[in-house]
């Protein structure tokens, strides 16, 4: 157990050692400085020691984000100082006390990587009936306004998404767009390197029922495709119960009055039910591209 536990210090050391700051080194020659420029990190350090034979002095332009020990930096023949870089940027610095360029330098200080842009998006209403818009909206994380957004949509049977719009980012990086899904759809929106998450949105197949004559009723599909050869079944509403009652299958066949991309599908048909009930009718046999749809409720 000892030896498990000091093997276990021992790796933590070695990670510790591996994070842990560093430090560069630049020479004071009687030359100038070796070497003229260096880069470091957030957090590392720079030593300056003087190999020359004569004092010389460290000057920065700029000190904010800069710790050096000692302060002054004025180095005799030998001597070493440190400074540590807490802040990114290019920190130029000099000999004051010797003429010329010779004595000029440069530590240039990267910062951490910025953060990737991240992308949200969300749809409301999740379902909608054929013909109906979508609200998509969703939030770029850098709030930079003015980012061109692509909107991209994955329609059911297709192999891959597409882009269907362009917008922009307004303020704090939100955006927005209204969309028309003809099928179940899935959404993603696209700034540069980032994607957003996908949502998908879902879609009933629009369904409109009218009484056209006494026990006659005619009933419409609109949708993307065709549902000929579907049954749809008609229902009429108990109180008591407080439920809907299935009444008939109806047989659902083309129709030559849709305008595409709309298809429309159709059935007239009749029913002994008495009147004054109230009646829809409900589409189940949708397929994979869109959700059951049900029609307007009316009286028999």
């Amino acid at each position: 157990m000892r030896k498990l536990l000091v093997l276990i210090g021992a790796i933590a050391a070695l990670a510790a050692t591996g994070a842990a700051a560093k430090t560069v080194a630049v020479s004071i020659t009687k030359n100038g400085y070796v070497p003229k420029a260096v880069t470091v990190a957030v957090g590392d350090s720079v030593q300056f020691t003087n190999t020359d034979t004569v004092a010389h002095q460290v000057v920065f332009k700029k000190t904010g984000g800069i710790t050096c020990a000692p302060s002054s930096l004025v180095l005799q023949p030998a001597q070493s100082a440190t400074c540590t870089f807490r802040k990114a940027g290019s920190y130029d610095y000099s000999d004051p006390n010797v003429r010329g360029n010779t004595f000029r330098g440069t530590v240039k200080v990267t910062g951490p990587a910025p953060p990737a842009n991240t992308l949200t998006l969300t749809a409301k209403p999740p379902i909608v009936v054929y013909g109906g818009n979508v609200a998509l909206s969703g939030v770029l994380s850098s709030q930079k306004v003015g980012e061109k957004v692509d909107i991209l949509a994955q329609e059911c049977g297709q192999s891959a998404a597409t882009k269907l719009a362009t917008v922009q980012t307004a303020t704090g990086g939100a955006f927005t767009a209204a969309v028309t899904p003809r099928k179940n759809t899935l959404y993603t929106a696209k700034v540069k390197n980032a994607t957003s998450n996908a949502v998908s949105e879902q879609v009933r197949p629009r369904l409109r029922l009218r009484k056209v004559a006494p026990r006659r009723y005619s009933l419409r599909v609109f949708a993307a495709q065709s549902f000929a050869g579907k049954y749809a079944t008609f229902q009429r509403y108990n109180g008591t119960f407080r439920r809907w009652i299935n009444v008939k299958r109806v047989l659902l066949r083309a129709s030559s009055t849709g305008v595409a991309p709309t298809v429309l599908s159709s059935v007239t048909f009749r029913s002994s039910i008495r009147a004054r009930l109230r009646i829809r009718v409900v589409l189940s046999q949708v397929g994979a591209c869109y959700v059951p749809g049900r029609s307007n409720v009316i009286l028999s």
